[in-house]
């Protein structure tokens, strides 16, 4: 994925922690996912499935990137793009951009 949008590959930790919705868990579509700053231990990415986002502070949960492969295995192949970027899937669908900060 970072080959193809030439951006250099930087996967989390498998034990660092994501925050994912009940939403993405229940496999709603579309997935999507946009990644900060990571941390000492968080990864920076957050998930979600459908539509809808919610400012709930109960909207995501804490996840270690591990269990995606069980939980949650088609963001896998996103999880290596940088903070700043952002993507969204379904079955027949991808959107992949740089979110911020803006390119110059």
């Amino acid at each position: 994925m970072c080959r193809r949008y030439d951006v250099l590959l930087t996967p989390p930790a498998s034990s660092s922690r994501l925050g994912i919705s009940a939403s993405a868990l229940r496999g709603e579509q579309p997935l999507n996912g946009l990644r900060h700053s990571p941390d000492v231990g968080i990864s920076g990415w957050f998930i979600w499935g459908g539509q809808e986002f919610s400012t709930d502070p109960k909207f995501f949960n804490p996840m270690h990137v591990s269990h995606l492969q069980e939980r949650c295995p088609a963001v896998l192949p996103y999880l290596g793009l940088p903070p700043g970027w952002r993507f969204l899937i379904a079955p027949d669908y991808e959107d992949v951009v740089r979110q911020w900060p803006p390119r110059p």
